[in-house]
Protein backbone atom coordinates (compact mmCIF):
# COMPACT_ATOMS: atom_id res chain seq x y z
CA UNK A 1 0.00 0.00 0.00
CA UNK A 2 1.50 3.32 -1.11
CA UNK A 3 0.59 6.45 0.81
CA UNK A 4 -0.25 9.63 -1.11
CA UNK A 5 2.12 12.25 0.27
CA UNK A 6 0.43 15.43 -0.97
CA UNK A 7 -3.19 16.42 -1.56
CA UNK A 8 -4.71 19.44 -3.35
CA UNK A 9 -5.23 22.51 -1.17
CA UNK A 10 -6.21 25.44 -3.40
CA UNK A 11 -6.88 28.91 -2.00
CA UNK A 12 -10.36 30.22 -1.31
CA UNK A 13 -11.13 33.02 -3.78
CA UNK A 14 -10.98 31.70 -7.35
CA UNK A 15 -12.97 34.36 -9.21
CA UNK A 16 -14.27 32.10 -11.95
CA UNK A 17 -15.68 29.65 -9.40
CA UNK A 18 -17.48 32.31 -7.37
CA UNK A 19 -18.94 34.12 -10.41
CA UNK A 20 -20.16 30.96 -12.19
CA UNK A 21 -23.54 29.30 -11.65
CA UNK A 22 -23.59 27.38 -8.39
CA UNK A 23 -24.26 23.66 -8.36
CA UNK A 24 -24.72 21.12 -5.57
CA UNK A 25 -21.56 18.98 -5.51
CA UNK A 26 -21.97 15.23 -5.81
CA UNK A 27 -21.59 13.38 -2.49
CA UNK A 28 -18.25 12.01 -1.37
CA UNK A 29 -17.76 8.26 -1.53
CA UNK A 30 -18.39 6.28 1.64
CA UNK A 31 -17.78 2.56 2.18
CA UNK A 32 -16.36 -0.01 -0.23
CA UNK A 33 -17.00 -0.13 -3.94
CA UNK A 34 -15.85 -2.10 -6.98
CA UNK A 35 -15.98 -0.85 -10.57
CA UNK A 36 -14.34 -1.85 -13.80
CA UNK A 37 -13.03 1.66 -14.47
CA UNK A 38 -11.88 4.44 -12.12
CA UNK A 39 -10.58 7.88 -13.08
CA UNK A 40 -8.77 10.15 -10.62
CA UNK A 41 -9.15 13.87 -11.35
CA UNK A 42 -12.35 15.57 -12.53
CA UNK A 43 -10.72 18.42 -14.42
CA UNK A 44 -11.00 18.80 -18.16
CA UNK A 45 -8.95 15.68 -18.94
CA UNK A 46 -10.81 13.48 -16.47
CA UNK A 47 -14.23 14.75 -17.52
CA UNK A 48 -13.45 14.09 -21.19
CA UNK A 49 -12.04 10.63 -20.42
CA UNK A 50 -15.08 9.72 -18.31
CA UNK A 51 -17.52 10.86 -20.97
CA UNK A 52 -15.75 8.96 -23.73
CA UNK A 53 -15.27 5.81 -21.64
CA UNK A 54 -19.00 5.86 -20.89
CA UNK A 55 -19.72 5.95 -24.61
CA UNK A 56 -17.33 3.10 -25.38
CA UNK A 57 -18.47 0.95 -22.45
CA UNK A 58 -22.17 1.73 -21.98
CA UNK A 59 -22.77 -1.33 -19.80
CA UNK A 60 -19.97 -0.48 -17.34
CA UNK A 61 -19.98 1.99 -14.48
CA UNK A 62 -17.26 4.62 -14.80
CA UNK A 63 -16.20 6.02 -11.42
CA UNK A 64 -14.80 9.57 -11.51
CA UNK A 65 -13.09 10.77 -8.33
CA UNK A 66 -12.34 14.40 -7.44
CA UNK A 67 -10.40 15.49 -4.34
CA UNK A 68 -12.05 18.90 -4.09
CA UNK A 69 -15.17 20.23 -5.84
CA UNK A 70 -15.50 20.29 -9.62
CA UNK A 71 -14.71 23.78 -10.90
CA UNK A 72 -12.77 24.78 -7.79
CA UNK A 73 -9.39 23.31 -8.72
CA UNK A 74 -6.94 24.10 -11.53
CA UNK A 75 -9.43 23.45 -14.37
CA UNK A 76 -11.53 26.34 -13.05
CA UNK A 77 -8.60 28.67 -12.35
CA UNK A 78 -6.98 29.18 -15.76
CA UNK A 79 -7.42 32.23 -18.01
CA UNK A 80 -10.21 30.71 -20.09
CA UNK A 81 -8.44 30.55 -23.48
CA UNK A 82 -9.28 27.45 -25.54
CA UNK A 83 -6.40 27.85 -28.00
CA UNK A 84 -6.11 26.00 -31.28
CA UNK A 85 -2.79 27.17 -32.77
CA UNK A 86 0.57 25.75 -31.67
CA UNK A 87 3.10 28.04 -29.97
CA UNK A 88 6.54 26.43 -29.60
CA UNK A 89 8.59 28.95 -27.62
CA UNK A 90 11.73 26.94 -28.38
CA UNK A 91 11.47 27.56 -32.15
CA UNK A 92 12.54 30.74 -33.92
CA UNK A 93 9.19 31.14 -35.62
CA UNK A 94 7.28 29.66 -32.63
CA UNK A 95 6.06 26.87 -34.92
CA UNK A 96 9.09 24.61 -35.46
CA UNK A 97 8.57 21.42 -37.43
CA UNK A 98 5.61 22.03 -39.71
CA UNK A 99 4.33 18.45 -39.67
CA UNK A 100 4.34 18.41 -35.87
CA UNK A 101 2.72 21.85 -35.74
CA UNK A 102 -0.10 20.69 -37.98
CA UNK A 103 -0.72 17.67 -35.77
CA UNK A 104 -0.83 19.91 -32.69
CA UNK A 105 -3.28 22.21 -34.48
CA UNK A 106 -5.41 19.16 -35.30
CA UNK A 107 -5.21 17.95 -31.70
CA UNK A 108 -6.20 21.32 -30.23
CA UNK A 109 -9.01 21.72 -32.76
CA UNK A 110 -10.33 18.30 -31.74
CA UNK A 111 -10.48 19.51 -28.14
CA UNK A 112 -12.30 22.68 -29.17
CA UNK A 113 -14.84 20.84 -31.30
CA UNK A 114 -15.49 18.25 -28.59
CA UNK A 115 -16.22 20.96 -26.02
CA UNK A 116 -18.24 23.08 -28.42
CA UNK A 117 -20.53 20.17 -29.26
CA UNK A 118 -21.17 19.31 -25.59
CA UNK A 119 -21.80 22.94 -24.63
CA UNK A 120 -24.30 23.33 -27.45
CA UNK A 121 -26.02 19.98 -26.83
CA UNK A 122 -26.59 20.61 -23.12
CA UNK A 123 -26.96 24.40 -23.16
CA UNK A 124 -24.04 24.92 -20.77
CA UNK A 125 -23.81 28.60 -19.79
CA UNK A 126 -20.06 29.22 -19.79
CA UNK A 127 -19.72 32.51 -21.72
CA UNK A 128 -18.30 30.68 -24.73
CA UNK A 129 -17.23 33.24 -27.33
CA UNK A 130 -15.53 32.67 -30.71
CA UNK A 131 -13.41 35.78 -30.17
CA UNK A 132 -9.92 34.75 -31.23
CA UNK A 133 -6.94 36.12 -29.32
CA UNK A 134 -4.59 39.08 -29.50
CA UNK A 135 -0.88 38.34 -29.06
CA UNK A 136 0.30 41.78 -27.92
CA UNK A 137 3.71 43.41 -27.54
CA UNK A 138 4.80 46.46 -25.57
CA UNK A 139 8.34 46.92 -26.93
CA UNK A 140 10.41 46.24 -30.04
CA UNK A 141 11.57 42.84 -28.81
CA UNK A 142 7.97 41.77 -28.45
CA UNK A 143 7.10 43.11 -31.90
CA UNK A 144 9.88 40.96 -33.38
CA UNK A 145 8.33 37.93 -31.65
CA UNK A 146 4.96 38.77 -33.22
CA UNK A 147 6.46 39.07 -36.68
CA UNK A 148 8.23 35.73 -36.31
CA UNK A 149 5.06 34.08 -35.07
CA UNK A 150 3.04 35.53 -37.95
CA UNK A 151 5.48 34.01 -40.45
CA UNK A 152 5.35 30.69 -38.64
CA UNK A 153 1.55 30.59 -38.67
CA UNK A 154 1.57 31.26 -42.39
CA UNK A 155 3.47 28.00 -42.86
CA UNK A 156 0.53 26.04 -41.47
CA UNK A 157 -2.06 28.05 -43.38
CA UNK A 158 -3.37 30.23 -40.55
CA UNK A 159 -4.38 33.77 -41.45
CA UNK A 160 -3.62 36.54 -38.97
CA UNK A 161 -4.00 40.31 -38.77
CA UNK A 162 -1.26 42.64 -37.49
CA UNK A 163 -2.74 45.63 -35.69
CA UNK A 164 -0.76 48.78 -34.95
CA UNK A 165 -0.82 50.48 -31.58
CA UNK A 166 -2.91 53.44 -32.72
CA UNK A 167 -5.71 51.09 -33.80
CA UNK A 168 -5.64 48.83 -30.74
CA UNK A 169 -7.95 50.95 -28.51
CA UNK A 170 -10.79 50.15 -30.92
CA UNK A 171 -10.12 46.47 -30.25
CA UNK A 172 -9.05 46.15 -26.60
CA UNK A 173 -9.63 49.59 -25.10
CA UNK A 174 -6.02 50.38 -24.20
CA UNK A 175 -3.10 52.26 -25.77
CA UNK A 176 -0.53 50.39 -23.73
CA UNK A 177 0.63 48.02 -26.45
CA UNK A 178 2.82 48.91 -29.41
CA UNK A 179 1.42 46.19 -31.69
CA UNK A 180 -0.74 43.07 -31.62
CA UNK A 181 -1.19 40.01 -33.78
CA UNK A 182 -4.84 39.02 -33.99
CA UNK A 183 -5.25 35.26 -34.42
CA UNK A 184 -8.76 33.95 -35.10
CA UNK A 185 -9.73 30.52 -33.80
CA UNK A 186 -9.28 30.82 -30.03
CA UNK A 187 -12.44 30.37 -27.96
CA UNK A 188 -12.81 32.45 -24.81
CA UNK A 189 -14.91 31.05 -21.97
CA UNK A 190 -15.58 30.97 -18.25
CA UNK A 191 -13.53 27.92 -17.20
CA UNK A 192 -15.21 27.09 -13.91
CA UNK A 193 -18.66 27.39 -15.46
CA UNK A 194 -17.50 25.07 -18.24
CA UNK A 195 -16.28 22.27 -15.98
CA UNK A 196 -19.29 22.58 -13.68
CA UNK A 197 -21.54 22.25 -16.71
CA UNK A 198 -19.60 19.26 -18.04
CA UNK A 199 -19.91 17.55 -14.64
CA UNK A 200 -23.64 18.23 -14.48
CA UNK A 201 -24.19 16.56 -17.85
CA UNK A 202 -22.11 13.39 -17.66
CA UNK A 203 -23.54 10.17 -19.14
CA UNK A 204 -25.75 8.18 -16.79
CA UNK A 205 -23.18 5.40 -16.33
CA UNK A 206 -20.60 7.82 -14.87
CA UNK A 207 -20.62 8.07 -11.07
CA UNK A 208 -18.88 11.22 -9.83
CA UNK A 209 -17.58 11.47 -6.27
CA UNK A 210 -16.43 14.89 -5.11
CA UNK A 211 -14.56 15.73 -1.89
CA UNK A 212 -12.94 12.29 -2.03
CA UNK A 213 -9.17 12.78 -1.80
CA UNK A 214 -7.25 9.54 -2.23
CA UNK A 215 -4.83 8.99 0.66
CA UNK A 216 -3.30 5.63 -0.32
CA UNK A 217 -3.23 3.27 -3.27
CA UNK A 218 -2.46 -0.39 -3.83
CA UNK A 219 -1.43 -1.63 -7.28
CA UNK A 220 -1.87 -5.25 -8.31
CA UNK A 221 -4.25 -7.38 -10.35
CA UNK A 222 -6.73 -4.69 -9.41
CA UNK A 223 -6.14 -1.14 -8.14
CA UNK A 224 -7.47 -0.15 -4.74
CA UNK A 225 -7.89 3.55 -3.98
CA UNK A 226 -8.16 4.31 -0.27
CA UNK A 227 -9.68 7.43 1.27
CA UNK A 228 -10.68 8.46 4.78
CA UNK A 229 -14.20 7.01 4.52
CA UNK A 230 -13.59 3.82 2.58
CA UNK A 231 -12.06 2.48 -0.61
CA UNK A 232 -12.75 2.00 -4.31
CA UNK A 233 -11.36 -1.04 -6.13
CA UNK A 234 -11.11 -0.88 -9.92
CA UNK A 235 -9.99 -3.27 -12.62
CA UNK A 236 -8.37 -0.37 -14.49
CA UNK A 237 -7.28 3.10 -13.39
CA UNK A 238 -6.90 6.30 -15.41
CA UNK A 239 -4.87 9.11 -13.88
CA UNK A 240 -5.95 12.58 -14.99
CA UNK A 241 -4.50 14.49 -12.06
CA UNK A 242 -1.47 16.10 -13.72
CA UNK A 243 1.42 16.78 -11.33
CA UNK A 244 -0.24 14.81 -8.52
CA UNK A 245 0.44 11.68 -10.58
CA UNK A 246 3.95 11.83 -9.12
CA UNK A 247 2.46 11.23 -5.65
CA UNK A 248 0.70 8.17 -7.08
CA UNK A 249 4.12 6.79 -8.02
CA UNK A 250 4.46 7.83 -11.67
CA UNK A 251 6.69 10.32 -13.54
CA UNK A 252 8.51 11.26 -10.35
CA UNK A 253 11.10 13.94 -10.94
CA UNK A 254 9.58 14.78 -14.34
CA UNK A 255 6.57 17.01 -13.61
CA UNK A 256 6.80 20.67 -12.66
CA UNK A 257 3.74 21.99 -10.77
CA UNK A 258 3.92 25.72 -11.46
CA UNK A 259 1.50 28.34 -10.19
CA UNK A 260 0.20 31.42 -11.96
CA UNK A 261 -1.83 34.10 -10.23
CA UNK A 262 -4.97 35.89 -11.40
CA UNK A 263 -7.21 38.73 -10.29
CA UNK A 264 -10.71 39.55 -11.53
CA UNK A 265 -12.39 42.93 -11.12
CA UNK A 266 -15.92 43.70 -10.11
CA UNK A 267 -18.24 44.30 -13.11
CA UNK A 268 -17.58 47.61 -14.85
CA UNK A 269 -20.33 50.22 -14.65
CA UNK A 270 -21.93 51.54 -17.85
CA UNK A 271 -19.81 54.69 -17.58
CA UNK A 272 -16.61 52.65 -17.10
CA UNK A 273 -17.46 50.52 -20.10
CA UNK A 274 -17.84 53.65 -22.20
CA UNK A 275 -14.51 55.02 -20.99
CA UNK A 276 -12.82 51.72 -21.74
CA UNK A 277 -14.21 51.34 -25.26
CA UNK A 278 -13.07 48.55 -27.54
CA UNK A 279 -14.86 45.30 -28.21
CA UNK A 280 -17.18 43.84 -25.58
CA UNK A 281 -15.19 40.57 -25.31
CA UNK A 282 -11.49 40.06 -25.97
CA UNK A 283 -8.40 38.28 -24.71
CA UNK A 284 -4.73 39.31 -24.82
CA UNK A 285 -1.80 36.91 -24.57
CA UNK A 286 1.61 38.55 -24.00
CA UNK A 287 4.31 38.36 -26.67
CA UNK A 288 6.77 37.46 -23.90
CA UNK A 289 5.76 34.21 -22.14
CA UNK A 290 6.29 35.78 -18.71
CA UNK A 291 4.09 38.82 -19.43
CA UNK A 292 0.49 39.48 -18.43
CA UNK A 293 -2.57 37.77 -19.84
CA UNK A 294 -5.54 40.14 -19.87
CA UNK A 295 -9.21 39.56 -20.67
CA UNK A 296 -12.49 41.45 -20.87
CA UNK A 297 -15.28 39.01 -20.06
CA UNK A 298 -18.88 38.69 -21.20
CA UNK A 299 -20.02 40.02 -17.81
CA UNK A 300 -17.77 43.10 -18.15
CA UNK A 301 -15.00 42.20 -15.76
CA UNK A 302 -11.27 42.54 -16.43
CA UNK A 303 -8.93 39.63 -15.71
CA UNK A 304 -5.20 40.13 -15.12
CA UNK A 305 -3.02 37.05 -14.83
CA UNK A 306 0.74 37.08 -14.21
CA UNK A 307 3.52 36.10 -11.79
CA UNK A 308 4.83 32.55 -11.25
CA UNK A 309 6.05 30.27 -8.50
CA UNK A 310 7.07 26.60 -8.37
CA UNK A 311 6.07 24.19 -5.59
CA UNK A 312 6.96 20.52 -6.02
CA UNK A 313 4.22 19.37 -3.64
CA UNK A 314 1.57 20.89 -5.94
CA UNK A 315 0.20 23.15 -3.19
CA UNK A 316 0.20 26.98 -3.38
CA UNK A 317 1.62 29.32 -0.74
CA UNK A 318 -0.55 32.10 0.68
CA UNK A 319 2.28 34.63 0.94
CA UNK A 320 2.96 34.41 -2.81
CA UNK A 321 -0.64 35.30 -3.60
CA UNK A 322 -0.56 38.29 -1.24
CA UNK A 323 2.66 39.55 -2.82
CA UNK A 324 1.55 39.06 -6.41
CA UNK A 325 -1.76 40.94 -6.06
CA UNK A 326 0.38 44.11 -6.08
CA UNK A 327 1.79 43.03 -9.45
CA UNK A 328 -1.75 42.63 -10.78
CA UNK A 329 -2.66 46.12 -9.60
CA UNK A 330 0.34 47.68 -11.34
CA UNK A 331 -0.35 45.77 -14.54
CA UNK A 332 -3.99 46.83 -14.51
CA UNK A 333 -3.24 50.52 -13.91
CA UNK A 334 -0.62 50.62 -16.67
CA UNK A 335 -3.14 49.37 -19.18
CA UNK A 336 -6.29 51.05 -17.93
CA UNK A 337 -5.43 54.39 -16.27
CA UNK A 338 -8.99 55.65 -16.74
CA UNK A 339 -10.30 52.78 -14.58
CA UNK A 340 -8.27 53.58 -11.47
CA UNK A 341 -11.36 53.24 -9.23
CA UNK A 342 -12.06 49.68 -10.34
CA UNK A 343 -11.07 47.19 -7.64
CA UNK A 344 -10.32 43.50 -7.82
CA UNK A 345 -13.12 41.38 -6.40
CA UNK A 346 -11.18 38.09 -6.44
CA UNK A 347 -7.55 36.97 -6.52
CA UNK A 348 -6.26 33.40 -6.64
CA UNK A 349 -3.53 31.00 -7.64
CA UNK A 350 -3.89 28.24 -10.20
CA UNK A 351 -1.58 25.33 -10.99
CA UNK A 352 -0.39 24.27 -14.41
CA UNK A 353 1.68 21.16 -15.01
CA UNK A 354 4.84 21.76 -17.05
CA UNK A 355 7.73 19.63 -18.16
CA UNK A 356 11.29 20.70 -18.96
CA UNK A 357 11.00 19.55 -22.59
CA UNK A 358 7.36 20.68 -23.04
CA UNK A 359 6.19 17.09 -23.57
CA UNK A 360 3.23 15.47 -21.84
CA UNK A 361 2.53 11.84 -21.03
CA UNK A 362 -0.11 9.79 -22.85
CA UNK A 363 -0.68 6.06 -22.65
CA UNK A 364 -0.07 3.17 -20.26
CA UNK A 365 1.84 3.88 -17.06
CA UNK A 366 1.82 0.35 -15.61
CA UNK A 367 -0.29 -2.79 -15.80
CA UNK A 368 -3.93 -1.69 -15.36
CA UNK A 369 -2.92 1.99 -15.10
CA UNK A 370 -3.21 4.64 -17.83
CA UNK A 371 -2.63 8.38 -17.85
CA UNK A 372 -3.09 11.59 -19.81
CA UNK A 373 -0.90 14.04 -17.93
CA UNK A 374 0.98 17.35 -18.20
CA UNK A 375 -0.69 19.71 -20.68
CA UNK A 376 2.04 22.38 -20.45
CA UNK A 377 -0.42 25.25 -20.08
CA UNK A 378 -3.00 24.14 -22.66
CA UNK A 379 -5.38 22.39 -20.31
CA UNK A 380 -8.66 23.37 -21.96
CA UNK A 381 -7.96 22.11 -25.47
CA UNK A 382 -5.12 19.63 -25.02
CA UNK A 383 -6.47 18.25 -21.75
CA UNK A 384 -9.87 17.68 -23.31
CA UNK A 385 -8.41 16.13 -26.47
CA UNK A 386 -6.01 13.80 -24.67
CA UNK A 387 -8.70 12.67 -22.21
CA UNK A 388 -10.99 11.75 -25.09
CA UNK A 389 -8.24 10.09 -27.12
CA UNK A 390 -6.96 8.07 -24.16
CA UNK A 391 -10.44 6.58 -23.75
CA UNK A 392 -10.52 5.86 -27.49
CA UNK A 393 -7.14 4.13 -27.27
CA UNK A 394 -8.19 2.00 -24.29
CA UNK A 395 -11.26 0.99 -26.29
CA UNK A 396 -8.99 -0.28 -29.08
CA UNK A 397 -9.02 2.63 -31.51
CA UNK A 398 -5.91 3.92 -33.27
CA UNK A 399 -5.53 6.99 -35.47
CA UNK A 400 -2.93 9.56 -36.46
CA UNK A 401 -3.38 11.67 -33.33
CA UNK A 402 -3.24 8.71 -30.93
CA UNK A 403 -0.08 7.48 -32.67
CA UNK A 404 1.39 10.98 -32.40
CA UNK A 405 0.70 11.15 -28.66
CA UNK A 406 1.96 7.63 -27.94
CA UNK A 407 5.20 8.39 -29.81
CA UNK A 408 6.03 11.30 -27.50
CA UNK A 409 9.18 10.74 -25.40
CA UNK A 410 7.28 12.08 -22.40
CA UNK A 411 8.51 14.56 -19.80
CA UNK A 412 12.27 14.80 -19.20
CA UNK A 413 13.93 13.81 -15.97
CA UNK A 414 14.75 16.85 -13.80
CA UNK A 415 17.48 17.40 -11.16
CA UNK A 416 16.81 16.27 -7.57
CA UNK A 417 15.77 18.57 -4.76
CA UNK A 418 16.79 21.08 -3.53
CA UNK A 419 18.49 21.90 -6.84
CA UNK A 420 15.22 21.58 -8.77
CA UNK A 421 13.30 24.17 -6.74
CA UNK A 422 16.25 26.55 -6.66
CA UNK A 423 16.74 26.25 -10.40
CA UNK A 424 13.09 26.49 -11.47
CA UNK A 425 12.28 29.44 -9.21
CA UNK A 426 15.42 31.23 -10.43
CA UNK A 427 14.34 30.73 -14.04
CA UNK A 428 10.85 32.02 -13.21
CA UNK A 429 12.19 35.12 -11.47
CA UNK A 430 14.63 35.85 -14.30
CA UNK A 431 11.90 35.38 -16.89
CA UNK A 432 9.57 37.78 -15.11
CA UNK A 433 12.38 40.31 -14.83
CA UNK A 434 13.19 40.05 -18.54
CA UNK A 435 9.52 40.45 -19.45
CA UNK A 436 9.78 44.02 -18.12
CA UNK A 437 6.88 46.18 -19.27
CA UNK A 438 5.11 43.14 -20.76
CA UNK A 439 4.05 42.23 -17.19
Amino acid sequence: MQKITSLPADDALPGWYHTSPSRPPRPAHVGQKHARWAIVGAGLTGLAAARQMAIHFPDDEIVLIEAQEVGYGPAGRNAGFAIDVPHDIGARDYIGDVKTARLILQLNTLGQNYLRAIVQEHGIECQMSESGKYQAAVGEQGVAILEAYRRGLEKIGRETQMITGKDLPDHIGTRYYKQALYIPGTILLQPSALVKGLANNLPSNVTLYEYTPITAINYGDKVTLVHDKGSITADKLILANNAFAAHFGFLRGRLLPTFLYGSLTRPLTADEQTRLGGKPVWGVIPAHPFGSTVRRTVDNRILVRNSFSFHPDGRPREHHLKNFIANHRKSFERRFPTLDQVDFAYSWSGAICLSENHEGFFGQLAPNVYGALCCNGLGITRGTATGKLLADMIAGERNELIDFLVASPGPNKTPPEPFLSIGVNSVLKWGQYRAGSEV
